[in-house]
């Protein structure tokens, strides 16, 4: 076994790689960036070494530097964990080269796997099912229509190169084709720096099955199947295994192609085999098709993990380290049923747009696998992928598990920025999904249902006014009284673009009981989360709630509820089943006017200026694109509110920019 290794990611894959080589008794070596000198997979390294500036080619995507910060360490192999340079094979060469060892497949079984043209040619000689269509070498326009003539409508236009959905068109009939064709291209030469397409035939109710293999050069086993239909946009949300509707005929069909696959190519290490399944009458051990091969750890192997009772990460590094398999085929089992979801830093109602921020607090329920690379106190920022954390539960049958997954969700607490819990929690309900009845177009079908964010009702908005005047900490003794009786408060706070107006009485006292949350080396954060103290009187607009609070907790109108009231610098976010957050209102700032209003487009978040489309003096049609943004490794389009004639452009193409800075103005509106 390896002494020491390097750790060539960052996030959450970092640190939990980092937790199985520690017990492994393998010290580990972090790299960072700028961005990233104070992030907890440094904190959880042995060593740790900088390696450029926030941008991912500045830092991450630079081999050379990575490999240097190994050799200067001592460090025997690299682990790549996912994304960045994991599946580059010019990387995987340079590693060896220089004497190291690459913690996964060879760099020729990267290559063989990195074109989804060769990769399906490949898998025709090994006996793997592919998808009928064409996927030749002949790229003239003409062929590629005689080739979806010959598939048979409807059919897919794929990018032979990259993935994630870029440089892929659905046509339903040849009058489209050419259209669909030229789009496709553009897309996949500027994603990828290749147009080169192949032609599928479209599968109908399509599911995404893909199989966990493991190999050693020589031979290869499956741990099974993982389900991977509840995408959106060809990202995946929720992930499961084992897949719901499996027979064993065709689990052990799969699993057998799979591992031709793998030994085709005398694949090492952990790697995926994805299919695209026609679900139309159910699941047939004639109706998979081989997609691609990801040559590395994937995201969502936890799930398999839990079913399995294997840690792949130490799988991978006992096989770097010249071991054979520690198993056969038949000493694997698969037990329970386990689910993983993508909790993410991103504003749904708005497109799923990728959030920034600081997050003033974080929390996660007892007995779950929480995988993530921050804490509270952390920021989110816009140079790397905006997840906050994977979420998985395991239990004995898949209603368990998807119970035990709605209750972990419902009990996530993130403050400080926008998130998809909601979704996920909707996703989770959704009685398709939890009946099992599952595929790709799932979310699409029902966007806008899934979508709705939950409100606060009149309980958690009096929640949020004692939050809100700071009582939620508890009172001193007879504060709040008269000779009388009570005084009322009045107290105003915001939700999105509502004025809340709330009256408190304070009827009793609990004392204060102030608990304050703590930021790594012991500075106090922002955020601070109270047990609650006192009996009150809520009233907003028709409704009104008597809440008393205690050591045990909050009880509204002589009910139980389990809920938090968590206060930060600005607002104040009251978490029940859902997480609500309000904002405090500054009387000295409110009636500062907002800005330019409609004539000015602003950056929604930090990003990097790609592409200015418009120049002063152009005339623009509302829904024009006249920007496009880069941020969290996706591209933005800035289109144009309203008709008009551009009055200025304030930013040049290449330029880094801040949230909210102006970057067009038009002309005002006549």
């Amino acid at each position: 076994m390896f002494d020491k290794i390097l750790i060539a990611n960052r996030g959450e894959i970092a640190v939990r790689v980092a937790r199985t080589a520690a017990e492994l008794g393998v010290r580990t070596v972090a790299v960072y960036s700028d961005a990233d000198a104070g992030a907890l997979h440094v904190q959880v390294a042995d060593q740790a070494v900088h390696i450029g500036g926030a941008a991912p080619s500045d830092s991450y995507l630079r081999g050379d530097r990575i490999i240097q910060a190994a050799l200067d360490t001592g460090a025997q192999a690299i682990h790549p964990g996912y994304g960045f340079l994991s599946e580059n094979p010019d990387f995987v060469q340079a590693v060896q080269d220089a004497g190291l060892v690459f913690i996964g497949p060879s760099a020729d079984a990267i290559r063989a796997m990195g074109l989804k043209d060769a990769a399906k040619a490949l898998m025709e000689q090994a006996g793997v099912p592919v998808v009928p269509g064409y996927h030749g070498d002949n790229q003239d326009p003409e062929h590629l229509s005689g080739a979806a003539d010959t598939t048979g409508y409807p059919v897919l236009i794929k990018a032979v190169a990259g993935g994630g959905g870029k440089g892929m068109r659905k046509v339903d009939r040849p009058a489209d084709f050419q259209a669909a064709l030229a789009s496709a291209r553009a897309e996949a030469k500027g994603a990828f720096g290749n147009d080169a397409v192949l032609i599928e035939k479209f599968v109908s109710q399509p599911r995404h099955i893909e199989v966990q293999v493991f190999g050693d050069g020589t031979r290869a086993v499956h741990l099974f199947e993982r389900d991977c239909s509840l995408q959106r946009r060809h990202q995946k949300v929720i992930e499961e295994a084992p897949a719901p509707g499996m027979t064993d005929d065709m689990r052990a069909a799969m699993g057998q192609a799979a591992v031709r696959a793998a030994e085709a190519i005398g694949y090492s290490g952990a790697g995926t085999v994805e299919f695209i399944v026609d679900g139309s009458q159910g699941l047939r051990a004639d109706r998979f098709y081989f997609m691609e091969m990801n040559t590395r750890l994937q995201v969502e192997h936890p799930v398999t993990e839990y079913v399995t009772g294997v840690d792949l990460v130490a799988w991978q590094l006992r096989v770097a380290a010249g071991e054979p398999l520690p198993v056969a085929q038949d000493d694997l089992t698969l037990t329970g049923h386990a689910f993983e979801a993508r909790l993410y830093a991103e504003d749904v109602p708005k497109g799923f747009l990728p959030a920034t921020g600081t997050l003033e607090h974080l929390q996660f329920p007892p007995g779950v696998r929480a995988d993530t690379g921050v804490r509270a106190g952390d920021v989110i920022s816009p140079y790397y992928d905006p997840m906050i954390a994977k979420l998985i539960v395991w239990g004995e049958t898949r209603d368990v598990a998807l119970a035990k997954l709605d209750r972990a969700l419902s009990q996530t607490q993130v403050g400080g920025t926008v998130t998809n819990l909601a979704f996920l929690r909707a996703l989770t309900r959704h009685s398709g999904f939890k009946a099992g009845d599952v595929d790709t177009g799932l979310i699409d079908r029902d966007l806008e249902a899934l979508s709705v964010q939950p409100e606060p009702c009149s309980r958690a908005q009096s929640l949020a006014a004692l939050g809100a005047m700071g009582l939620h900490q508890g009172v001193p003794e007879f504060a709040g009284f008269s000779l009388w009786g009570p005084v009322a408060q009045t107290v105003e706070f915001m939700r999105g673009d509502q004025v809340i107006k709330a009256q408190i009485k304070t009827k009793g006292s609990a004392g204060p009981r102030v608990a304050q949350m703590r930021r790594p080396g012991g500075r106090v954060g922002a955020a601070r989360c109270f047990t609650p103290g006192g009996v009150f009187e809520v009233e907003i607009g028709d409704a009104c709630h008597r809440i008393e609070g205690s050591d045990n907790g909050w009880r509204i109108d002589g009910q139980s509820v389990p809920a938090d009231v968590i206060t930060h610098d600005s607002h104040v976010s009251v978490f029940w089943g859902n997480g609500y957050t309000f904002d405090l209102i500054d009387p000295l700032a409110r009636d500062t006017a907002a800005g330019a209003g409609g004539n000015v487009i602003e950056a929604p978040m930090p990003g990097l200026v790609k592409m200015v489309g418009v120049t002063a003096g152009a005339d623009v049609s509302e829904g024009d694109r006249l920007a496009i943004l880069e941020a969290m490794k996706m591209e933005h389009s800035m289109t144009a509110p309203r008709s008009g004639k551009v009055a200025e452009v304030l930013v040049a193409e290449g330029t880094q920019v801040e949230a909210g800075q102006a970057l067009i103005r038009l002309e005002e509106d006549a």
